[in-house]
């Protein structure tokens, strides 16, 4: 069977496909790694809806208040509360979708006072690259079979591209935003001036009912002073067709101001860890730190022993899994002169008070286990400081050995305890649904505790299945989150099964606290 598009698989979550389709799809997924990832992808994206969603309300004196804002003021600085978008790592295709706040945004009026990047709906560097004249109306369009791709406004500098679009019918109406980029056809891609392809990453989407945005990574290519994005649709709002539009990009008076201060040789080792420092780029839209992380060659010939271990007793599929999941971070503040915090990244926070600034992420897999290149991007600070990277402390994922041996048909009379490593957790059920085999699991985190990564399900015949995890954490006792780990390739519920954790994510401070100055 042909891989199935993403609607399909969409579809297929939601439980919306017939009967005949979900066989089909069943016996698929059995067979393909990939599609198992983006259903994966799929289910942490609607469990993410679910509990963290709702659409804002507009207060009774909206209007009053944007005709307020539009009138001359005095500027004053100050830092807005951003947005917050989770990624979803779609690993079959390389993209990174992100899930946004669904606000009804009243077109006439967006456009009117700016369009979608004037608005609360983009993050703040795109705000503050707007007011200070880096974003451009296009007004870029194609139509074909009565569906019209507009590109509205975008905002471009050596940092990152963003362009806000919108889908219409041939009565102006707004339609579905979704490009479908994962779908066979639907293509984005940029050349250079003289037409040369460039390697797109980090390619986001963020929804805004009425609009839609698509932003990328420059990174990789700063020395461009223009760009040329292509889009090459086949599907929209459910219609086959042909949408070809290319859009200039100028990207001159943002290279002009922008400010890139590069570090030789600075580096530190810590809990088995080598931190190398890159350079720190100022953009109108971000603030970048571009830093390297690496396992000492120590730390690699143990995580390698590991991964044979886990060939012998597993297999290669699951071994093969542990060579990228096996990884590492840091966790860091950024301080001003006044040795006032301005930045703070801390991957594992549940809680958003403790990424002050944070936009986002990235990190490209440089080959060897562990060796990451990290992008780490922040709203820009409107003047100029003496700024200070202050390194807090390690994240390493690494081998673990723990296990717990249940039987499902009495979970529900006697459902089963533990404690690991700070981890308070029940498990609650356990259940086929279709061919997805599920746990559920209850409980919570202390804040110090780690991070339970990966699990392997062994059968009461010893057959191993590697397993999938979904849901959320709570580091508050009163308030416990539901984990779901969910298997392909067991045909029924076992009589006996043990879960055997296999890695764990462990936080190291730093106590001899290592400082770098980024000016």
């Amino acid at each position: 069977m042909k891989c199935p598009t993403v609607d399909e698989l969409s579809l297929y979550v939601d439980d919306l496909v017939t009967g005949h389709e979900s066989v089909n799809i069943d016996d698929h997924l059995e067979g393909c790694i990939e599609c198992k990832r983006v259903v994966k992808a799929l289910m942490e994206e609607h469990q993410f809806i679910k509990e963290t969603l709702q659409t804002p309300t507009l207060p009774d004196d909206f209007d009053s208040l944007v005709l307020e804002q539009i009138r001359p003021y005095e500027k004053k600085s100050f830092l807005r509360k951003r947005a917050y978008w989770k990624p979803i790592a779609l690993l079959a295709a390389g993209l990174v979708l992100a899930v946004g706040l669904t606000v009804t945004v009243n077109p006439t009026l967006a456009q009117w006072i700016g369009g979608l990047f004037s608005t609360e709906r983009v993050d703040e560097g795109l705000r503050m690259a707007t007011e200070a004249g880096f974003s451009e109306r296009v007004d870029r369009e194609v139509t074909d079979k009565g569906i019209t791709f507009k590109i509205e406004d975008v905002v471009a500098d050596s940092s990152r591209v963003s362009l806000s679009y919108k889908i219409l019918n041939k009565n102006g109406k707004s339609q579905n935003i979704d490009l479908g980029l994962l779908d066979e056809g639907n293509e984005v891609r940029a050349t250079d001036s003289l037409g040369n392809p460039l390697e797109l990453t980090d390619i986001v989407l963020k929804n805004a009912t009425d609009y839609g945005l698509i932003e990328f990574s420059l990174s990789e290519h700063q020395e461009l002073d223009s760009i040329i994005v292509n889009f090459n649709l086949t599907r929209l709002n459910g219609k086959q067709g042909s949408w070809k539009l290319d859009v200039p990009v100028d990207l001159k008076e943002s290279l002009k101001a922008t400010k890139t201060i590069p570090f030789q040789n600075v580096k530190t080792n810590q809990h088995g860890v080598i931190i190398d420092m890159q350079k720190v780029r100022f953009t109108p839209s971000s603030f970048e730190l571009l830093y390297e992380t690496d396992f000492t060659k120590e730390e690699k010939i143990k995580l390698e022993k590991n991964i044979g271990k886990l060939e012998k007793q597993y297999g290669k599929e699951i071994a093969n899994d542990m060579r990228n999941s096996y990884g590492n971070d840091i966790k860091y503040h950024i301080e001003n002169e006044k040795m006032k915090t301005v930045y703070n990244k801390n991957p594992f926070s549940n809680g958003h008070d403790n990424e002050l600034g944070f936009l986002q992420a990235s990190g490209q897999f440089l080959g060897d286990i562990g060796h990451v290149a990290w992008n780490d991007s922040f709203i820009p600070i409107e003047d100029d400081h003496e700024l200070t990277i202050v390194l807090d402390g390690i994240y390493k994922t690494e081998p673990s050995d723990f296990s717990i041996t249940m039987k499902p048909k009495e979970l529900k009379k006697k459902p089963v305890s533990f404690e690991y490593e700070g981890n308070f957790m029940t498990i609650k059920k356990v259940k086929l649904k279709k061919t997805e085999f599920q746990i559920e699991i209850e409980g919570y985190r202390e804040v110090t505790g780690s991070d339970l990564t990966d699990w392997v399900l062994v059968d009461d015949k010893g057959k191993a299945y590697p397993t999938f995890r979904t849901g959320g954490t709570s580091n508050d006792k009163n308030e416990l989150a539901t984990t779901t780990l969910f298997s392909y390739g067991v045909n029924e519920v076992p009589k006996e099964l043990t879960l055997r954790l296999i890695s764990a994510t462990r936080y190291y401070e730093v106590k001899d606290k290592w400082k770098v100055p980024l000016h």
